[in-house]
């Protein structure tokens, strides 16, 4: 069984499923899935329209956006940014609800490698200062060397590193 927050999110039904995953779990793509029509800070916004209005979401956006360095891109579009611009974006949208759980679905997977590293410090400089779970899927073994526990997929097998 799996809990996160007291809550087994497998027992739940498909609408209060989908009010756990918006307020419990952060998500950030391989394709930052910004949409296209929306600012930075519209995109980093999306997940609290859910709900209704949600009171001093404006100013945590822009604080968010402060900390992944993009304040001076707040009005800009999607089109107007880099490839490690949109994904701090990103970013910001997943952690704009508190999550408990943030899920990386190869954060660094479309950068090149010197945006790559950056990205993958702020991630774990983010993670480090808010003290959520961080679970990251990744080809990076650079990323993935920074996780004490790995799972790796060996020849059909899951192996467990562990680091001391």
């Amino acid at each position: 069984m799996v809990k996160l927050d007291g809550e087994d999110p497998f027992s739940l039904p498909a609408e209060k499923l989908a009010v756990f995953r918006n307020r419990k779990i952060g998500f950030v793509f391989q394709d930052h899935c910004l949409l296209p029509q929306c600012t930075v800070l519209e995109n980093v916004l999306i997940p609290t329209l859910a709900g209704g209005k949600e009171a001093g979401a404006i100013e945590r956006a822009l604080g968010l956006l402060e900390q992944v360095g993009l304040t001076a891109r707040v009005g800009h579009m999607p089109s107007q940014l880099s490839g490690g611009e949109k994904q701090r974006v990103a970013i910001a949208r997943a952690l704009i609800r508190n999550p408990l759980l943030l899920l990386c679905d190869e954060p660094t997977g479309n950068l090149d490698r010197k945006t790559a590293e950056s990205v993958s410090a702020l991630l774990l400089d983010l993670h480090g200062r808010w003290s959520n779970i961080l679970i990251v899927v990744t080809h990076n073994s650079t990323l993935a060397e920074h996780f004490p526990v790995q799972f790796e997929l060996a020849e059909g097998r899951l192996v467990t590193h562990v680091r001391g």
